[in-house]
């Protein structure tokens, strides 16, 4: 089934019936995209989203054993500072189980969680993030409008470093309490790495993900509002490489 396609500025959106067929008619539009970049240049870069809201996608994507996964690359937007690269909410840990576990990846580029050095952890992630190209980068969209963790306090549309340092929102916080990921908010990291908005935004193709009724305010106020770091995910709307993919819920606002 076709979704709805409308633009928002230079940003595609696409409405879906439900989240069944979001990920399948997704998911299949990207291995052929990603088939053909590697048939093309000889390998292909992906940046991954994590969350509860890329769960079933990730599963889903990483079934086709047909696509030749030993010539891609991959990297993940952000990590948490101060817990092991084995804890159940680390982003390597869902990486790991969700990714370079089910598929014989080329490489996947880990940040570590449990640096001591987070400064020149960050400069180590964004120099080999910096160096190739990024034919895709999958995205969500955080409670407060957050795209990785460049929340609206700490955002930067010309950020001159690749990967950052931030100290998290505590909107941001909860939200990671309210999925699952967390016990309690003592327990959620105050800090974490992320990549930043220009990272994000060299993508050749970026994907961003919003689905469900929790999505369907924050969706709302990122296709209405100004385009403004206040609101990071704004930023799309200026990204004519960019496409939102929302479920009927998501987009029930609109």
């Amino acid at each position: 089934m076709q979704p709805v396609t409308q633009k928002v500025e230079n940003l595609t959106v696409q409405i879906y019936p439900d989240l069944t067929t979001l990920i399948e008619d997704t998911v299949d539009r990207l291995h052929q995209y990603l088939q053909q970049k590697i048939d093309q240049q000889g390998q292909a870069t992906i940046i991954l989203a994590s969350g509860s809201s890329y769960t079933q996608f990730l599963k889903t994507f990483t079934a086709n054993q047909q696509l030749d996964w030993s010539k891609i690359t991959c990297f993940h937007l952000d990590e948490y500072l101060g817990i092991e690269a084995n804890h159940p909410a680390s982003f390597q840990h869902y990486m790991q189980e969700l990714v370079a576990d089910r598929v014989p990846l080329k490489k996947f580029h880990f940040l570590d969680s449990g640096t001591l050095q987070p400064i020149q952890e960050c400069r180590r992630y964004g120099a080999l993030v910096a160096a190739q190209p990024i034919d895709l980068c999958l995205l969500g969209i955080g409670d407060n409008g957050h795209i990785a963790f460049n929340d609206p306090l700490v955002a930067d549309f010309t950020d001159p470093e690749p990967v950052k340092i931030v100290k998290l929102a505590e909107k941001s916080r909860r939200q990671q309490v309210d999925v699952g990921f967390f016990p309690d908010i003592a327990q959620v990291p105050q800090y974490a790495m992320t990549m930043t908005i220009p990272s994000i935004c060299r993508a050749e193709q970026i994907y961003c993900l919003a689905t469900g009724q929790r999505k369907a305010s924050i969706v709302s106020q990122f296709l209405h509002q100004p385009i403004a770091p206040s609101l990071p995910a704004t930023i799309l709307r200026r990204q004519s490489q960019a496409t939102l993919l929302l479920d009927a819920v998501a987009a029930s606002l609109l």
